[in-house]
This record gives structure tokens, sequence and C-alpha cells, in this order.
């Protein structure tokens, strides 16, 4: 395991108990002052431990598609295999859409890796760039290797000097290497330079928590990058969701209609919507446009059908169906866009589990259009 770890050298030694023959790459000490709070670690933090599904995993298949030029598509329900952020089980691992599991990447240590909870993988698909809300820090993955290759934040330490993070949501590598992530409590918008882990962008202030974007947020907890560089920032209080250049430019804000708390919002495959999932129960799913603040599709299903507190929705490509990731209920589902039936499901309903087949708080995921995994599984 390699790991390279931005926190102050009295903290090293418990971060990294445990963790034999580790190679270290360290970033200068952080100042006495930038130390923050130790976090209590509860059961409920870390869930079920370290786990595994048991399989045995394939071959990774070579990288011959990006985003724009995607490997060939598996079609109706699902077009290509997820990797998902399966929270309590403390693990990252990738489902085709047939169900196989590919890839897995448990837990190596659970004081620096615990509770997963955003996953998405780089423009290059080499790498995956993680947040860990309640562990107070993110990492960057690497794929092929399986191991942590950057870390940013103190694990069960909240603050808000250099290196430290409170309670961070969303993770994402942009095009040049930086690393994006929502500090939710700290009320800001970080984009980190994993080089020599400086701050390289701050929209908001740590205790400036209003809807002033981008000066200052009102507790962000999602900030997606789109095609073009902009990013979209969620903000939890009143629901507002705004697309920001990177340079810091407001190009507009609105609040996200029928929505109680925003999560994760994404644009559309073509760019002029923005689908998001409502962080309730029951909760919901709302594509709308930004021109006119009004919703265009929703999905808020009651009774059996219930959602219960989803974290994450994203229009497919191809079909325009809707993945949607149903964190309290232990399921990944894709819901058709016409018929709002549920098409596809990854992971029994309320039935904790790491076995194949299961999950336990799944909490975020991304798309593998990177590896044609359909043409590696098929028998010779």
């Amino acid at each position: 395991m390699h790991l390279r770890i931005g926190f102050p050298a009295a903290l090293r030694h418990a971060a990294l108990a445990g963790v034999a023959g580790a190679s270290l790459t360290m970033f200068a000490a952080l100042p006495a002052a930038a130390v923050g709070v130790p976090v209590p670690v509860t059961p409920e933090m870390t869930g079920a431990g370290i786990v595994s599904s048991g399989v045995k995993l394939p071959p990774i298949p070579p990288v011959t598609g990006n985003r724009k030029n995607p490997v060939p598509s598996w079609g109706k329900p699902l077009p290509y295999p997820i990797v998902i952020a399966d929270r309590r089980n403390n693990r990252l691992i990738e489902v085709t859409p047939d169900k196989r599991i590919v890839w897995e990447f448990p837990s190596p240590n659970l004081k620096i890796y615990r509770g997963n909870e955003d996953v998405n993988f780089s423009h290059d698909g080499l790498q995956l760039a993680v947040s860990e809300e309640d562990n107070y820090d993110v990492h960057i993955v690497d794929y092929g290797q399986r191991v942590i290759a950057w870390t940013y934040g103190v694990p069960d330490t909240r603050g808000k000097g250099p290196g430290l993070l409170n309670y961070p949501d969303d993770a994402h590598l942009l095009a040049d290497g930086k690393f994006l992530t929502a500090d939710i409590r700290n009320c800001r918008v970080l984009i980190i330079d994993p080089k020599d882990s400086s701050i390289a962008t701050q929209w908001g202030e740590p205790g400036q928590c209003k809807h002033n974007p981008p000066r200052q947020l009102a507790h962000p907890n999602g900030a997606t990058p789109m095609e073009n560089g902009d990013i979209l920032v969620s903000e939890i209080s009143d629901a507002w969701i705004s697309r920001i250049t990177r340079e810091g430019k407001l190009l507009w804000s609105v609040r996200a209609p029928h929505i109680r708390y925003p999560s994760d919002a994404f644009p559309t495959v073509d760019g002029k919507q923005v689908i998001v999932a409502d962080f309730s129960k029951p909760g919901r799913v709302v594509i709308f446009d930004p021109a006119t603040g009004k919703p265009t599709w929703e999905y808020s299903p009651t009774g059996d059908k219930m959602l219960d507190h989803p974290s994450l929705a994203r229009e497919l490509p191809e079909t325009g169906d809707v993945l949607i990731v149903d964190d309290l209920q232990d399921r990944v589902i894709v819901v058709d866009r016409k018929t709002k039936e549920v098409i596809w499901q990854y992971g029994e309903k309320n039935v904790k589990g790491h076995a194949p087949g299961h999950l336990n708080y799944p909490d975020g995921l991304d798309l593998d259009v990177f590896r044609d995994w359909k043409r590696a599984l098929q028998t010779p």
C-alpha cells in the first residue's frame, strides 16, 4: 500500500497503526494552530468493519473509452457497469449490468479509510476520487493498483485550518488533476492540488454559512464539474443550486423545485437541465430546467415503492432512464423514464450485507465508461 497523507506528525502514528509495510510519502507537518478537534468514533461509523464480497475478481481490461467516447454499451436497463461507494461496508465495489462483481476495494485500514460516501472516476479512468464525511477526509484511489494514492484531511478530526476538513461531501478529479470537494460544515467548496495539497480555489468561508455564492455558501454538499469546466454547487439550506465558472463567476442560482434536502446535483446528459435527489423520507428525484426553475420530470413514489433518503440520481446516457442510490434501503436502482417502474436493482431492499447481491448503506456511484467489461467477460 502506498500512501501520501497530509496531516500532522502527532497524528500519523494513530492514523497508520496496523498498516504493515506501508510506503509513505508525507507532506510537511501542519502548524500547531491547524490541529483540529478529535471526533468520537461510533459503531455506526465503523459499520461492518473490513469486509469483502469474497468473489474471485477477473483481470482488469485496459482503458479504451472515455466520457465523450465510451466503450460499447450494454443497452437497457443499465448501459455501463457502476462503481458503488458502499458506505457502511467501507468498500468500493464495481457491478456489471448483469450483476457480476468485477472489481472491489475493501478498506485497507479503518482508521484511514472508512465510510466512503461519494466516488467518481478521473477523466482518464485510472483513478477514483472518494470522500468520507464522517471520517473527515478525502482520497484518491488508484483503480488498477487498488491502493490509496493520496489523502487530504485528518481521520476522525474536524477543523478548518490547513489540511483539515469538516464533513467533506462529494469528490471529483478535474481534468487538470485537481481535486474538488464540498466541505459542508465549513460552508465552503475547495479545489485542492494533490501535488502539494495546497488549496488552489476556495468558495465560501467557515462560519459564513449563508447563500451568497461564490463568496458565501449555505452548507454546500455537492460540487459537480460540468463538461465545459463549470461547477454545479448544491447548498442544503433552501435547496439552492448554482452554476459557477472555475474563475468564480456566478452564472445562475436557482432553488431546486420540490426539494427539501438537495443531494449532489448533476447536469443531464445534454447539459441543459439539472437532476437532483431529495435526501429525505419519502425521497424523490427531480429534473428541472434552470432557465425557468420548473420541474420537467419527477419521481416521488409512495407506499412500498417509496425512496428512503436517496443521495444521488444520474440520468443515464442513451436511454434517459434514471439511476438512483436509495441509501437507507440498501440498494441502487434504475427507474424507467416513461413508466417510472424500477427496471434494475442491485442490493436487497432493507437487507444489509456484503455478500454478492447485497449492500450496506450505498451512498455514491459512477459509471465505468472506460473499460469494455462486457467483452472482457465473454467466454472464449
